[in-house]
């Protein structure tokens, strides 16, 4: 089956930036949000990322209106329904996305494939709130943020995925011009499986005094040639996010390199949860010079 209709879950930074690749690529998507209000602000802010890839040549104003012609938004499951792939990019909130995957098993046509956007949730938890053939017909597609700049996507297939349909979705990210990793539906997938214990043994080395907070991003920045430190990178991530995910690996793998140290717990008790909040491993109240805050 050729997708041709797109149907995204949520207008959000993740789900908007899937619908904009989606669309700029000539498929035509329908956004599904919980309010009219956030489907507003959802395809406002595609509208002002093309406008900045359109002053910057890397398309021209003909593509942004009919990629943004392409784009539409509703507060209702069923007029997604018709779309070839439903790919999923709601809260990280395996019950919500459960309920949500039963109502659109009983909407969408048999041949419609599910995909969560996922970057820690089992894929196949989500898969058995649908019906048997469903089933077969789900498969994981983490896309990274910013999606319009980020090349990668993790594609993840469950004991039970259809070899076609996984090539199917294989295919698709490809459309989108994403670089595919493929991976089964074990937590924390390829990235945050390798990323998420070096974030917290970034945390350990901070905590247990071994360095300063610059002294550790300089360190992995200019020794290893990184692009950001890991303390810089989980006040990008979010410390709350970054949280969440090791939480959800130490109870399924009980391993202590998943273990959320005490210094990230006691910051998201805190409210210090990185760039979003302004403050984390760094005060962002100059975002463009931001110092490290002085935590132990």
């Amino acid at each position: 089956m050729a997708i041709k209709k797109i149907g995204v879950l949520g207008a959000g930074l993740m789900g908007a930036g899937i619908a904009q690749v989606a669309a700029v690529s000539g498929y035509d998507v329908t956004i599904v949000e919980v309010s009219d209000e956030l489907i507003k602000k959802g395809l406002s802010g595609i509208e002002k990322s093309l406008a900045k890839f359109a002053e910057k040549g890397s398309i021209t104003a003909e593509q942004k209106d009919s990629t943004m012609a392409r784009l539409r938004g509703t507060t209702k499951l069923e007029e997604a329904a018709n779309a070839g792939i439903i790919i999923e990019a709601i809260i990280e909130n395996l019950q919500i996305k459960r309920e949500t995957y039963a109502k659109l098993d009983a909407l969408c046509k048999p041949e419609t494939i599910f995909a969560s956007n996922t970057s820690s949730l089992s894929i196949t938890e989500m898969m058995t709130a649908t019906g048997a053939e469903r089933q077969r017909r789900f498969v994981g597609m983490h896309f990274f943020n910013p999606v319009p700049l980020m090349k990668l996507v993790e594609v993840i297939r469950t004991i039970l995925t259809d070899d076609a349909v996984y090539a199917e979705a294989v295919a698709l990210a490809e459309s989108m011009g994403k670089t595919v990793v493929k991976a089964s539906d074990k937590t924390g997938f390829i990235v945050n499986r390798l990323l998420v214990p070096f974030m917290l043994d970034a945390i350990r080395v901070l905590e247990e005094g071994l360095a300063s907070i610059e002294d550790i991003d300089n360190a992995m920045r200019l020794g290893c040639n990184h692009p950001m430190g890991p303390l810089t990178l989980t006040d990008f991530v979010g410390l709350d996010t970054t949280f969440y995910i090791a939480n959800i690996m130490f109870d399924e793998f009980k391993e202590k390199r998943f273990a959320p140290p005490p210094l990230l717990k006691r910051m998201v008790q805190a409210g210090l949860c990185g760039r979003k909040s302004g403050r984390g491993f760094y005060d962002y109240s100059d975002p463009k010079n931001p110092k490290p805050l002085k935590l132990t």
